[in-house]
């Protein structure tokens, strides 16, 4: 079976207010996000990390997530949050998708996607390659040179794991005193290639207040 962590620890401090609470189109972000792991046939278990406030608000909605099993409090890095759902995930889940509860844009059809690449190849992170023309600056913010964006891609989530590689992943994490800021850094830190699942549909990162503007278009 697959579960799905969804990451939703965060402070909110670049958006001052708790963005995940926040109405988009008249429903909370992480509501909207939950719904998408909700409507993937291929998830069997959806369980969040958040703090208390996060807790309040998903218990409210248990009844219409039927999928939704443990909702657990995170921890201080956004690794030690992984690692707690980790632990919090059913006996027989074979995959595990890690998502962040802040991009409620994502599409089912997308995370059955990575979920079917994960299985055949162990460890991918839905994505999105680079179109921006890209520059580097100095201290002073004046441009130094143009830098190649072939071959660069945008991560996203979910990114997707064979349960035993992630969890050894973040066994070696935790014991080498790394500090990663997403899946695909944990299990790179063990030497685990991971692989790229294309994302063509807009799956954007609620980070300031003007992206809630911007998510509400796409949903239009």
């Amino acid at each position: 079976m697959t579960s799905a962590i969804i990451v939703a620890a965060g402070s909110s401090r670049r958006m001052g207010f708790n963005k995940l609470l926040a109405p988009l189109a008249g429903i909370a972000v992480l509501h909207r996000t939950l719904g998408r792991f909700q409507a993937c046939a291929e998830v069997a278990e959806i369980i969040v990390v958040g703090g208390e406030e996060v807790r309040q608000a998903v218990e409210s909605w248990r009844q219409e997530l039927p999928k939704l099993g443990a909702v657990i409090a995170g921890g201080a890095e956004r690794h030690l949050s992984v690692w707690a759902g980790l632990q919090a995930c059913a006996p027989d889940t074979e995959i595990i998708a890690v998502h962040d509860g802040a991009r409620p844009l994502i599409q089912p059809g997308q995370i059955s996607l990575c979920i079917a690449a994960a299985r055949e190849k162990g460890a991918v992170a839905c994505a999105r390659p680079m179109t921006e023309t890209i520059k580097r600056a100095d201290a002073q913010g004046r441009i130094t040179e143009s830098l190649d964006r072939s071959g660069v891609w945008v991560m996203e989530t979910p990114q997707v794991f064979q349960r035993d590689l992630l969890i050894r992943a973040y066994e070696a994490v935790i014991q080498d005193g790394a500090l990663v800021t997403d899946e695909v850094s944990a299990v790179q830190h063990i030497g685990q290639a991971v692989t790229v699942v294309e994302n063509t549909t807009p799956n954007p990162k609620i980070t300031f207040p003007s992206d809630l503007v911007l998510a509400e278009r796409f949903l239009d």
